[in-house]
């Protein structure tokens, strides 16, 4: 299982941050359970973009198997 980045973990934690704070602000709860269920939902939103930010390295890489363009060709003088 690779490790999260930087990046994954600074947007999770701004999201459960913010969102759990907006939620508990708009919602206006003094009930613990409420406030538990915000919490958990907050989580749960902080768990799916960090697991959405793109991870180095997987876009714009290619494979072994294509060569680039100015690979492979070399001009010859006759």
């Amino acid at each position: 299982m690779p490790r999260p980045t930087a990046a994954q973990l600074a947007y999770g934690s701004c999201t459960v941050i913010f969102s759990a704070l907006a939620m508990l602000l708009l919602s206006q709860t003094t009930s613990g359970h409420w406030i538990a269920v915000i919490a958990l939902v907050a989580l749960a939103l902080g768990l799916l973009v960090a697991w959405t930010v793109p991870t180095p390295g997987t876009r714009g890489t290619r494979t072994s198997a294509e060569p680039a363009a100015h690979e492979g060709r070399v001009p010859t003088a006759l």
